[in-house]
């Protein structure tokens, strides 16, 4: 068995290839994007000698330790089992850069410290070491007890549909996409106003995004006004559970209710053991800027570790607003807020799942407005995924958003450059899709139009690959100077793979097809696909029973606060 390991120290020259994980026959180190010794044919980039070792293993052979001072295996056996495009990646910061990120958020954690408002929390950074002072509420967090702590972070998991089969890889460069946040409006396609969405709108909104296929996931991404308050977050999963098939991004926003969530969770699963095993929710946790934990937020974290549920944590700086107004300072300040977070839920419970996540933005010093559209916010959002990657850590950010106040070209331009540039970033989860208005409205137009920009990433991030050996030669020996490819058998084995095609969203028709169809903007045809999904939505297969159940959790936490009956589930009826 071959082995391949960077050496320890510093300055040895030696390069490493980026290879896809599913490749047969090797073994790949948790903590890294898949290094290896590199063939010529694979696209190389050079690792910084502090990476974790990569490793590979398998029957190829001969040790070439004259050249690189360790064993690796034969060049033309890696090349004859790696096909493997080169896939276009973005990478905003020096190797030497994320190490003086981290090298200062470390710091950060000692001096000043960190807030937190969580008597658990401290008990339990006070028992592994940090020095806290709770009447100021502040643990300082030494370096060796985060690194025990990252030791500990899983670098990688799944999120299940309600089917049991695994929908969402979060690891490595994997990028899937889900809606935006928790909106408190909604876009009125007939009016174009916003307005206080309730149950029917965020059904409407489940079914959709049911019925399409490039969004990865479903989000509790409106909040109901037709509910009282304090049920808001739990009343919105509640809906959920009842339309949807895919997994859900979700949060909390109290401790009592999470308890609730993490019942009908647990009642879809089969139970909680079933769902720690196979969750089918990741809950979003929100440090706050700078440098602080709430009550609320730390102990749905340390919940969350308990219950075996998937935590992302959000964290948010402003920058120039509550962080620093230069980027690569505020992306310290996120990586501090994140790790603290990571030791917080390790420390609850070795093994949790946790992710480096975050909703950041650049402050605009002129409107007094955090834009999750700008430029600046796509660079820290990049930036700090490339410092989670640096840990081996699943990665996940708020991008693909506009603050447009309606669907038009600010709104498709500030989405598609979200998307693109948290696509080759390799972000994991990236959650926006139909948001806009600084992640305050859902617009379901806009989500069907991110969708198409959605599936062109997906399609970007594929690169080119080669498809057949030889290349072409075949073809041009077979046809010569023929312009005939349409009629070839080839062109119909592989058009659909390497060609977008989109939905009738996007024109693609001549400026006369396009008359004969109406005349019809953007904006309309995605209008009209809104209607024609949703009314394809199949009901999912929640058993009548466990609907009943599902209503009947929620009912009890409704009548706490006052509230004797929900509002009736549109197109369901309950025995």
């Amino acid at each position: 068995m071959a082995k391949c390991r960077p050496p320890r120290g510093t300055g040895f020259p030696t390069y490493w290839a980026r290879a896809r994980r599913a490749a047969n026959g090797f073994e790949t180190h948790p903590l890294q994007n898949y290094l290896v010794c590199a063939p010529a044919a694979i696209r190389i980039t050079r690792a910084p000698t502090q990476w974790p070792a990569g490793r590979i293993s398998g029957d190829a052979g001969a040790a070439c330790s004259r050249t690189h001072g360790v064993s690796c295996p034969d060049r033309r056996a890696l090349q004859r089992q790696w096909r493997v495009p080169m896939r276009p990646m973005l990478r905003v910061l020096s190797d030497s850069l994320v190490d003086q990120i981290l090298s200062e958020a470390m710091a950060l954690l000692q001096d000043p410290g960190v807030r937190v408002h969580n008597d658990e929390a401290l008990r339990l950074l006070a028992e592994a070491g940090a020095q806290v002072d709770r009447a100021a509420r502040v643990a300082r967090i030494p370096e060796a007890l985060v690194r025990r702590a990252l030791d500990t972070t899983p670098h990688e998991f799944h999120l299940f549909g309600l089917d049991g089969q695994p929908v969402v890889h979060y690891g490595g460069d994997d990028i899937h996409f889900d809606p935006g946040s928790a909106a408190l409006a909604i876009l009125d396609p007939e009016t174009n106003a916003q307005r206080t969405p309730v149950t029917a709108d965020f059904v409407r909104l489940m079914k959709l995004v049911e019925q399409l296929p490039q969004i990865d996931a479903q989000s509790t991404s409106m909040v109901c006004g037709d509910v009282v308050p304090e049920i808001g977050d739990l009343y919105r999963l509640y809906l959920a559970l009842n339309y949807i098939r895919k997994p859900i991004v979700t949060g909390a926003f109290r401790t009592d209710t999470w308890w609730v969530m993490k019942e009908m969770l647990a009642a879809v699963a089969g139970g909680e053991a079933a769902l720690a095993a196979r969750p089918i929710a990741i809950f979003d946790v929100c440090p706050s800027p700078p440098l602080l934990w709430s009550d609320l937020t730390c102990q749905n974290l340390i919940d969350c570790a308990h219950a075996g549920l998937p935590a992302e944590l959000v964290s948010m700086p402003l920058a120039g607003a509550t962080a620093p107004v230069t980027l690569a300072a505020a992306v310290v300040q996120h990586a501090a807020e994140c790790l603290s977070g990571i030791t917080i839920g390790q420390l609850a419970k070795p093994g949790a799942r946790i992710v480096w996540g975050g909703s950041p933005a650049a402050f605009d010093m002129r409107e007094g407005t955090t834009p999750m559209g700008d430029v600046g916010t796509w660079l820290i959002d990049c930036a700090y995924a490339q410092v989670g990657k640096r840990l081996g850590l699943p990665t996940h950010a708020y991008l693909g958003m506009s603050d447009a106040k309606v669907v038009d070209a600010q709104c498709g331009m500030e989405s598609a450059g979200g998307t693109l540039m948290a696509a080759l970033a390799g972000i994991n989860m990236i959650s926006g899709a139909g948001m806009m208005d600084f992640e305050s409205c859902q617009s379901l137009e806009k989500l069907v139009i991110d969708a198409e920009m959605i599936g062109m990433a997906k399609r970007l991030v594929r690169g080119v690959e080669p498809r057949d050996q030889p290349i072409a030669l075949d073809l041009f020996h077979r046809l010569g100077h023929r312009a005939d490819y349409l009629a070839e058998p080839h062109t119909l084995k592989w058009f659909a793979k390497e060609l977008y095609l989109p939905s009738p969203v996007i024109d693609r028709a001549t400026y006369d097809g396009w008359k004969r169809k109406g005349s019809t903007t953007a904006v309309q045809r995605a209008a009209e696909r809104v209607r024609s999904l949703v009314a394809g939505y199949q009901p999912s297969p929640v058993p009548s029973e466990l609907r009943v159940e599902l209503r009947a959790i929620a009912t009890r936490a409704a009548r706490q606060f006052g509230m004797e009956s929900l509002p009736p589930l549109p197109e369901l009826e309950l025995a």
